[in-house]
């Protein structure tokens, strides 16, 4: 079986930003329900990405209002677009982000969430190593029971 790869889901059309972009202007895209997170980017390369939380948390420490290259979390985890989606949920999990920026050939190419993600994976993934017969169930009282049962 061929599994998608993260160039086979359309990725979410999130707007970037500049490095020295005021903290405010980056709050006030947050605040579109169709951006998630913003990508950092300096010629043309991914050097930082700004989420909610990032915006939470300066608020919540100080009264200053700065630029984003002072919040943004950096460096950033990115995908390949030819990374299978499974590589890039594991990616998600393992660092423990919601959101992945696409890039190929150094450049930025999209933003890929854990909410594009969602639809293309299975909840749960089960891998089970049969070692009897597949169809034979043993029961605590030493009895087993098989399909021709």
């Amino acid at each position: 079986m061929i599994e998608p790869t993260v160039d086979s889901v359309t990725l979410s059309p999130s707007p970037t930003i500049a490095p020295d972009t005021p903290v405010s202007e980056a709050a006030q895209s947050l605040r579109r329900t169709d951006v998630a997170a913003l990508p950092v980017v300096a010629d043309e390369s991914i050097v930082g990405i700004v989420t909610e939380s990032d915006i939470v948390a300066l608020v919540a420490e100080t009264d200053e209002r700065p630029v984003v290259r002072t919040i943004m979390s950096s460096p950033v985890t990115t995908i390949s677009p030819t990374a299978t989606l499974a590589e890039a949920a594991e990616t998600m999990r393992t660092v423990g982000v919601k959101h992945l920026p696409v890039v190929a050939d150094g450049s930025y190419r999209g933003l890929l969430s854990a909410r594009t993600l969602a639809p293309y994976l299975p909840r749960h993934r089960l891998e089970i190593e049969w070692h009897d017969d597949p169809l034979c169930l043993d029961s605590s009282d030493g009895h087993s029971l098989t399909a021709g049962d």
